[in-house]
């Protein structure tokens, strides 16, 4: 028998460098995205609305030894669940570094949700719609603003997205009791996390809907067991609640009591029927996907029209993801309260959907033109805004480090960085257009670049002002050692940025109740104390002109003032801030 040797054409030859080619691209861009994700950690404090007010209260976890009920100062700290608290705690027991504590839980839930954005796009569809759906999500603007804060929503996100992965792949690839345990176990912890945790749930009402309509499109109709989603449900809450509820039995604390009842009922179900503060109107989530879906949603109008024809054809994958999507935009819409980052729950599973469009989507180049078109835009306004204020010719960074008290020597490496970013962006602009590399890929490049810039170059800059570092620190150099300071109107930065002896007399309590405390503070013998006060707060019993203008933090203005200058026979009346009309600023969401 004659054997014929068998050669490879030019053609498979071919194939096999391209298939290596791009393996090897996707691993560069992998590393660039765990770099970009990774910069900057450890190089800045924590910056307001709400990176202080957790990263304060995981310390006084530390401190206090108390892990049970998160603290802010002196009071219970109730708008939020302690999880997010605890893990960052956890973190500083591990590195014991606050500035990388308070930034590693969302470093690890974005690694974590990119993983499972790529593996449930990879056993929906293919391996191949595995990477688009990981780069869809890692190139909006929303994804890597989160991954790069400290504050819950990236967890909660990662749990969503968790809870998300398990449900539908039981319901979907292989019915699996311990998918679906999972699934639910995490919704329960997402929901003791930040309570709309238990969104992914929702997805069962899609599901059921195939079921009734349509059971032909479903692969299997398994009995499912509704007990064991409610138990492992409750399981997952019971990480937190379990706790709560042993200690209020066991010692039924008026405090504990009145912070139960407000973290469960005004901060969750009155909060969302009745908010009393970030009210905006129905519409304000478009503009969101508009602009933090930045460049996603410059896809939409190709993206639409092919999910409704497989909509139509009742794909259950397509069904199941979007129907998802559409009930959390929904939920969220019929609350007057809004904010951002409520929708980002649904932007893992939109880029799922996505994911086996984008090949073709890609290639078109209509599709091409819109995003390069993107790139240009953006990269251009960087460089032109960098260059004409270092330049001198237009005042919006002067005017910002005026208003924020940023150091000109701070102000001018943010500058720099910036038009090195919009460098760059021109730079995969021009190797796009000259086909050296594809348009997604500059894409992707520049979403690495521009989280490198705001790590390593931005949010350093800046630090010094944002997170009141500055301000305390200029404060406790005017004191004398062996001075203590009292805080009034205080925020959160202030209180974890003070050095040495610091006294605060509530945060939530009305500012003349504040001033009563500190005027009796200062009256009491001691060597020297001061009080640390926003100047709208400022008391009629104090004598300004001995007190000092400390300076600028946060767009307000403190004041240092001595003991001295407190009149002691006088009797701070009722105050309000002038800017929003309440006793205190209103808390973050």
């Amino acid at each position: 028998m004659v054997r014929r040797k068998i050669r490879p054409s030019p053609r498979t030859g071919k194939l096999v460098l391209a298939s290596i080619g791009r393996s090897r691209s996707r691993w560069i861009l992998l590393l660039l995205v765990i770099a970009a994700l990774a910069a900057g950690i450890g190089l800045r404090d924590p910056s307001p609305p709400d990176e202080p007010r957790f990263a304060l209260s995981a310390r006084t976890m530390i401190e206090s030894g108390d892990w049970l009920v998160p603290h802010r100062g002196q009071e219970l700290y109730a708008e939020k669940p302690p999880v997010f608290m605890w893990l960052q705690a956890a973190s500083y027991t591990l590195v014991r570094d606050w500035r990388v504590a308070f930034l590693l839980p969302s470093l690890l839930a974005a690694m974590a949700t990119l993983w499972l954005t790529w593996d449930l796009a990879r056993r929906l569809w293919s391996p191949r719609a595995g990477w688009y759906a990981a780069a869809a999500l890692w190139v909006c603007i929303q994804f890597g603003l989160q991954a790069k804060r400290g504050q819950i929503d990236m967890v909660l996100v990662a749990l969503t997205t968790l809870s998300l992965w398990a449900l539908i792949r039981h319901l979907l690839i292989q019915p699996s009791r311990p998918l679906l345990w999972l699934g639910a176990f995490a919704a329960g912890v997402g929901t003791v996390t930040k309570g709309v945790g238990f969104l992914p749930l929702l997805v069962l009402l899609p599901w059921f809907g195939l079921y009734v309509l349509k059971p032909t499109s479903l692969r299997s109709i398994p009995g499912q067991p509704w007990l064991e989603v409610i138990i492992a449900f409750l399981a997952g809450t019971a990480v937190w609640i379990g706790p709560l509820a042993v200690t209020l039995a066991l010692d039924p604390d008026p405090e504990l009591v009145a912070y139960a009842r407000e973290l469960l009922l005004k901060q969750t179900a009155t909060r969302y029927a009745d908010a009393w503060h970030h009210v905006q109107p129905w519409w304000y989530y478009l503009q969101v996907i508009a602009t933090l879906w930045l460049p996603g949603s410059l896809l939409l109008c190709w993206l639409l029209p092919a999910w409704i024809r497989r909509l139509r054809r009742a794909d259950p994958r397509f069904v199941l993801l979007l129907s998802w999507a559409a009930l959390v935009l929904l939920f969220f819409s019929m609350s007057p309260g809004k904010r951002e980052v409520y929708i980002f729950p649904a932007l893992p599973a939109l880029c799922v959907a996505a994911a086996s469009l984008l090949p073709a989507l890609l290639r078109k180049t209509g599709v091409q033109r819109v995003l390069l078109g993107y790139l240009v835009g953006l990269s251009a306004l960087l460089l032109l805004a960098g260059f004409f204020a270092v330049a001198g010719w237009s005042d919006w960074a002067r005017d910002l480090a005026s208003e924020r008290e940023i150091a000109p020597s701070d102000m001018r490496t943010v500058l720099f960085w910036v038009m090195g970013l919009g460098a760059s962006g021109v730079g995969l602009v021009l190797a796009a257009l000259s086909r050296r590399i594809r348009t997604g890929t500059a894409i992707v490049a520049f979403t690495g670049g521009l989280w490198i810039a705001y790590g390593l170059g931005f949010a350093p800059a800046i630090d010094a002002s944002s997170s009141a570092q500055q301000i305390m620190h200029k404060a406790s150099r005017r004191l004398e050692p062996g001075a203590e300071l009292g805080l009034i109107a205080w925020r959160e930065q202030h209180l974890l940025q003070a050095q040495g002896p610091v006294t605060e007399f509530g945060f939530k309590r009305p500012w003349h109740e504040q001033w009563a405390s500190a005027t009796r503070w200062v009256a009491e013998p001691s060597t020297n104390r001061w009080l640390f006060v926003l100047d709208e707060a400022m008391s009629p019993c104090v004598d300004r002109s001995v007190s000092i203008e400390i300076g600028r933090s946060n767009r307000r203005d403190w004041w240092l003032v001595p003991g001295a200058a407190v009149r002691g026979d006088c009797v701070t009346p009722p105050l309000a801030d002038a800017s929003n009309g309440f006793p205190t600023p209103p808390q973050g969401g």
